[in-house]
């Protein structure tokens, strides 16, 4: 994690192995950033979010509760609440909804 700005990870959320959080970034333009220009923003994953493996999340973005992001994804905006979230960048690719149960939980 990378927190020039602040993070905030809510409950119950499940982080996958090399998942990088990052808030800040360099400035654009050559100048600034040879002078040492940075800025940062939050980045706020809601409760019971998951994130898969090897995905970056940069600075800026809420991912809503719920939700889940795909292995290797580049998180670069926010991800509504209950939604399934994949690629480079991040797209949100469907809503999670009752199909999706396993039925685990009616044993």
């Amino acid at each position: 994690m990378l927190d020039g700005g602040r993070i905030t990870i809510g409950d119950d959320v499940l982080l996958g192995p090399r998942v990088g959080i990052y808030t800040t970034n360099h400035a654009l333009d050559a100048g600034e950033r040879v002078a040492g220009a940075c800025y940062a923003q939050p980045v706020v994953i809601e409760d019971r979010v998951w994130v898969g493996g090897g995905v970056t999340i940069n600075k800026g973005v809420t991912i809503g509760e719920g939700a889940v992001i795909g292995s290797g994804s580049v998180v670069t905006r926010s991800v509504p609440p209950h939604t399934v979230a994949a690629g480079v960048p991040a797209t949100v690719r469907r809503e999670i909804t009752e199909a999706d149960r396993t039925g685990y939980l009616d044993v």
